[in-house]
């Protein structure tokens, strides 16, 4: 019966969205949008897209499984062109859902590198960040450090800090390990990591580096542009964890670091397809990419775009080169993983 009054309830909110994405006179030009990203910056983004075309850009935001059960449940009669979320694994159930389309674009093809975009076009990369080791400036010499791998070694035995299992970025860090040593090799660097681990695993990316500058922990598990919001937050508490820490890219020597990226897919039955397909293609241009960089501190995939200052500061690093779609292929791989170590 709750399953039952749950679905009422998601219905009756898709329709509610669907009245509010409808409301404009038949005359207007729409794109609709499903995101779960929750930035600014974004909103900046589609505001200079409706200056630049007149296409009005109208937004529904939640959690990224809310709004693929939304697509879900909303089926054909559903209002949204495009769906936006971070990670590739979280897009990929999208694609394994059949609620996403493949898109034709030569300006989608020319601005976004292929490893940053689903093999039949049915995603596309907009930002990448890297998951890299944050490191306590005062108890960590950074020769200390190398590899994922190497974290499992007993000098590192209750020293290290990261998210819970349930947590797509961790998932997805994982699934490339997978991707890239083979399952046996993961199941092992995962049961080791627990072992080592200064804590249960639990917060999240910005918890992981308060902890470290607390002295709870010497090394954490982090996504690069967290660092960078908290560099710049207007919270002194949340500057001065940050500037405590100093970052490490792991993996230079072999495979690169693991990279993820924030996505946006044009959905089955969008029903401006066209006007989805331009701001998509608005998006992957070297000015909002720029954009995005410097306010978001995220790395740019087209790769004319500039870095923002701090990215420059932190240096170029080998990436991890699979193509990001195998990160969603092995994530209920990595799921079993983590279950079956016990990484809560």
């Amino acid at each position: 019966m709750l399953k039952n009054i749950l679905k009422s309830t998601i219905l009756g909110l898709a329709a509610i969205s669907l009245y509010a994405c409808g409301g404009a006179s038949d005359q207007e030009e729409v794109v609709n949008v499903y995101t779960h990203r929750h930035y600014e910056a974004d909103q900046q983004l589609f505001d200079q897209f409706t200056e630049k075309t007149g296409i009005k850009v109208n937004v529904v935001s939640a959690s990224a499984d809310e709004l693929i059960q939304k697509l879900e449940l909303e089926g054909a009669n559903s209002p949204a062109d495009i769906l936006i979320t971070v990670d590739a694994g979280r897009l990929h159930r999208a694609v394994e859902k059949d609620l996403v389309q493949a898109v034709e674009s030569e300006i989608l093809n020319n601005n976004i590198p292929s490893k940053f975009r689903e093999p039949s076009n049915k995603w596309f990369g907009l930002t990448f960040r890297a998951r890299i080791l944050a490191y306590s400036k005062e108890r960590v010499d950074p020769s200390e450090l190398s590899t994922y791998e190497a974290l499992t070694e007993e000098n590192w035995k209750g020293r290290v800090l990261t998210r819970s299992s349930e947590n797509i970025y961790n998932q997805s860090l994982l699934a490339s390990i997978i991707a890239n040593n083979g399952e046996e090799a993961a199941e092992e660097w995962a049961s080791k990591l627990l072992a080592n681990m200064a804590r249960t695993p639990k917060g999240s990316d910005r918890d992981q580096v308060k902890a470290v500058a607390s002295g709870e922990g010497d090394v954490a598990i982090v996504n690069t542009y967290y660092i960078g919001i908290m560099l710049n937050d207007a919270n002194e508490e949340e500057r001065k964890a940050a500037e405590k820490i100093a970052i490490f890219f792991p993996n230079q020597d072999d495979r690169g670091t693991h990279i993820n990226v924030s996505g946006a897919a044009v959905t089955k039955y969008a029903p401006n397809k066209d006007n989805a397909i331009k701001l998509i293609e608005f998006l992957s241009e070297v000015e909002a990419q720029n954009f995005l960089a410097s306010i978001n501190f995220e790395y740019p995939v087209n790769p004319k775009a500039e870095y923002s200052d701090l990215l420059k500061e932190w240096g170029a690093f080998k990436a991890d080169e699979i193509n990001l779609s195998e990160l969603g292929k092995r994530n209920k791989d990595a799921v079993i993983i983590f279950d079956r170590v016990g990484w809560k």
